[in-house]
């Protein structure tokens, strides 16, 4: 099981490195067009796209790599208060009802909105605007198998916290 965590973490976590370097890339690309805006009166519909096409893939990616890194928003309240046994059998159901049903939707249904676009040569209806519309809309079936891969690892984690026996404190006997 050690292997497998090992595994799908470094997945998910090259993931997050992944969304990081396209933060980097949207931020240069504001940037660009916000200074070829205002100081050069030139508009390029194609990188104003490519913001939104840019945002899109490190949110969506991103959703897997903070599903696993437990910084996903959560009601604290009665979560805080239990102990780490009752808190991975909250996060087992949560996964199973909730996650991966939706996840699996998703994934099923968007599968075929990507290959249309694809098929049908897809782009922008604006002038200058991106072609390939398919690039972007295939994100959506990537980083919904990226959360899967995600959410078997939070599985994983949460069963070995329940198999983990509790170690006693130090110093209590």
């Amino acid at each position: 099981m050690d292997s497998v965590l090992k595994i799908t973490g470094k997945i998910i976590d090259a993931l997050g490195n992944f969304c990081s370097l396209l933060m980097v890339l949207m931020i240069i690309n504001v940037f660009y067009d916000v200074i070829m805006r205002y100081f050069f009166n030139d508009v390029s519909i194609g990188m104003q796209e490519l913001e939104w096409h840019l945002f899109a893939a490190m949110f969506m990616f991103g959703i897997a790599y903070t599903l696993k890194e437990d910084s996903h928003v959560r009601v604290d309240i009665f979560y805080e208060a239990m102990s780490a046994k009752k808190q991975a059998w909250v996060n087992i159901l949560g996964s199973l009802v909730l996650a991966l049903p939706i996840t699996l939707v998703i994934l099923y249904y968007s599968w075929d909105y990507t290959f249309e676009a694809y098929q049908m040569g897809e782009g922008s209806a604006d002038p200058g605007g991106l072609p390939h519309r398919w690039i972007v809309r295939s994100v959506i079936p990537l980083s919904s198998i990226f959360l899967i891969i995600a959410i078997f690892h939070v599985l994983l984690t949460q069963v070995k916290t329940l198999t983990t026996p509790i170690q006693p404190e130090k110093g209590a006997q």
